[in-house]
């Protein structure tokens, strides 16, 4: 894995990111925990899927979905138990633009994802489905999650099978049906076209960095909300993705 400096891995954020983080840093970390919190969403509780995928006895699927930030996405899915593996990177556009950089600037057609590697005879498809609507991420929100805006943060799913797309569009219009969110779902279901892994330093970036002021506030109140809505689901030691191979 890529080490940074603090300097070095600051320099690497988009600027509003640098300067706002600099400007609170400080004081973020002084406070306590349910202080730090404060600005955090709530999670949603909200149903499982009524169609899902056919029981297989294969043990391994993958999932990509966008859901903001992928630190916290990544976060979350490395608690999931019957997860084996959760990459943060990029999907939507090209290959040669699949660089934090260029996807920071907003107009790639990338949006920040993670590829979930999955055992669908432990954990199923709709399952993940549910987790990222009701912890990972708002559905709500249009091109924006917290405080990131742009189409890179867009609320996306990128099914690869056309079995995962039935999945999810069935579970969004029972979602919308039931009301349950206060307000529409704008996630989009975009032709899935390739995965691009981000850069060695985003990878177990909530795990390594907890103390990190972004992830102090955005992040870390998702993993708390996980153990407290899916407790059968929720494992205490993630799935870490090795890097630097």
């Amino acid at each position: 894995m890529k080490k940074l400096s603090v300097s070095g891995f600051t320099a690497a954020l988009p600027a509003w990111r640098r300067n706002g983080l600099r400007l609170f840093a400080g004081a973020v970390l002084l406070q306590t925990a349910a202080c730090s919190f404060a600005g955090a969403e709530d999670a949603v509780s909200i149903a499982p899927p009524q169609k899902d995928e056919m029981i297989t006895t294969s043990h391994s699927e993958t999932a990509v979905l966008a859901g903001g930030c992928f630190w916290g996405v990544q976060g979350v899915f490395q608690h999931v138990q019957g997860v084996k593996k959760v990459v943060s990177g990029y999907a939507g556009g090209k290959a040669d633009t699949a660089q934090y950089e260029r996807v920071s600037e907003g107009d790639t057609g990338h949006a920040e994802s993670v590829e979930v590697t999955f055992d669908p005879t432990q954990v199923s498809y709709g399952k993940l489905l549910q987790i990222f609507f009701s912890v990972a991420h708002n559905p709500t929100e249009l091109n924006r999650q917290g405080p990131d805006h742009g189409t890179q943060y867009r609320s996306a799913i990128f099914p690869e099978t056309p079995e995962q797309q039935a999945v999810a569009q069935a579970y969004i219009a029972q979602l919308d049906s039931a009301k349950s969110f206060n307000a529409p779902i704008v996630t989009k279901i975009e032709q899935y076209n390739g995965f691009y892994p981000a850069e060695d330093y985003h990878q177990n970036f909530l795990t390594t960095h907890p103390t990190y002021p972004y992830i102090v506030v955005n992040d870390l109140p998702k993993v708390g909300q996980l153990k407290q809505l899916f407790a059968d689901r929720y494992s205490e030691q993630p799935v870490l993705l090795k890097t630097g191979q």
